[in-house]
């Protein structure tokens, strides 16, 4: 029973953390509050359920649970009864036991929860730091990762966002339309982040967080919705680019949980239906001057027309690539425009320049993997087998770990 419910309480967590703490948010208006609260009502459920069995809607208990415990902490304040009072008359709490968990109104919390944290009062950093650990629960030292900063630095930026939001009294609301372009890139960039998040987890054994990537295609095309009939081309070219990514889900993992490549996935196990919908989203994104979303949506499109790896047309790639480093140049970008350089002009042009990239990117294990992939291709075994080692030394998913290891194996063997 105990393990099961230590399961169930992983899962929950996995799953549902951020819906829970956006649901909290809007009940208490207090994002370290709703967080704290959270954590403790995980803590009580793995007791509790390995005593009484997992509830039916395990969701509702724990946010039931950690409300209960806000109250409790509102109620040792001094200034409660005026507090408590006012939050009642706000809606934040209800006068009844039990609150409404209607699951149509929770995933809108969400997007609230995206909007507040992406206010323009906050630094662009910590507007995507901070919802990345509210809304998707990563760990502090995994999003100082993703921004390449110690995670004591990233705790500082998380701290002065939430002071932030709090002394200077931001809405908990998604803006009118009028104010959305204001917010707009951020808002963007953490949807694709969250759906990033998902496509390739920053740890843990599976690749693949399914319910992240199909939450942040959610939101996308919500954010398109609100935005219609005059959506700009970014938000449609974002939506293209997920959806394209996500249409190939079921092929990137084998039977055992291990990455397959591109190049030799089963395109069988492709969602057609999905890139179906998804191609004339990425011809209307392209139709106006094309953005960074709009063009990774278009290089996503050319790997998804071609029926075998060998009918991809990598110099159309190559040349969208031109166009997104000059739109958006990034050691990252210039790193991808790489591996396309290595299928039009050979590995030897591709290694030049992500030898070029090293000083940048050294802590990105990506880097290392490719670096290893151009020397093997290129017959240097030993010195493929070094990348490798350094790419084994900074994956953080098993996954991916497993990968670069049995690649390592056929290197050194």
């Amino acid at each position: 029973m105990a393990s099961e419910a230590a399961a169930a309480v992983e899962a929950v967590y996995r799953e549902e953390w951020g819906r829970i703490v956006a649901t909290l948010i809007k009940l208490v208006g207090d994002f370290d509050l709703a967080e704290e609260c959270a954590q403790e009502a995980f803590t009580a459920a793995v007791d509790q359920w390995a005593e009484t069995g997992v509830p039916d809607n395990p969701r509702a208990w724990i946010i039931q649970a950690a409300k209960n415990k806000a109250i409790d902490r509102i109620r040792r304040k001094q200034n409660y009864a005026a507090k408590l009072e006012s939050y009642v008359a706000s809606g934040f709490f209800r006068e009844v036991d039990e609150p409404d968990y209607d699951t149509d109104e929770i995933p809108d919390d969400r997007l609230r929860l995206i909007f507040t944290c992406c206010h323009p009062a906050l630094a662009p950093e910590a507007q995507i730091a901070l919802t990345l650990r509210t809304l998707c629960g990563l760990e502090t030292d995994e999003i100082a990762r993703a921004f390449l900063v110690p995670p004591a630095t990233m705790a500082q930026r998380l701290v002065r966002a939430k002071r932030k939001i709090r002394d200077a009294g931001i809405p908990y609301a998604v803006p009118e339309k009028k104010e959305m372009p204001a917010r707009l890139d951020a808002v963007l960039t953490v949807i694709y982040l969250v759906f990033n998040e998902g496509y390739a987890a920053t740890r843990g054994g599976t690749l693949v967080r399914t319910d992240l990537s199909t939450e942040a295609i959610r939101l996308g095309n919500l954010v398109r919705t609100l935005m219609m009939p005059r959506a700009p081309a970014e938000v449609t070219g974002l939506v293209a680019l997920m959806m394209l990514h996500d249409a190939r889900r079921e092929a990137r993992l084998d039977a055992a949980g291990d990455l397959v490549l591109l190049e030799h996935q089963d395109r069988r196990l492709w969602n057609r239906g999905q890139i179906d919908a998804a191609l004339p989203l990425v011809e209307e994104a392209l139709a106006a001057e094309p953005g960074p979303y709009a063009l990774q949506a278009a290089i996503a499109a050319e790997h998804c027309k071609a029926k075998r790896a060998e009918e991809t047309d990598w110099r159309a790639i190559l040349g969208l690539f031109d166009l997104l480093q000059r739109v958006q140049p990034s050691p990252v970008v210039a790193l991808n425009r790489a591996v396309a350089v290595a299928m039009v002009a050979g590995p030897g042009a591709a290694l030049a320049l992500v030898e070029g990239l090293a000083g940048d990117l050294e802590e990105y294990h990506l880097l290392h993997a490719a670096r290893a992939d151009l020397l093997r291709r290129l017959g240097e075994a030993g010195e493929a087998a070094k990348s490798y080692r350094r790419a084994l030394e900074l994956v953080t998913n098993d996954s991916e770990r497993r990968y670069l290891k049995r690649r390592l194996r056929q290197v050194a063997g």
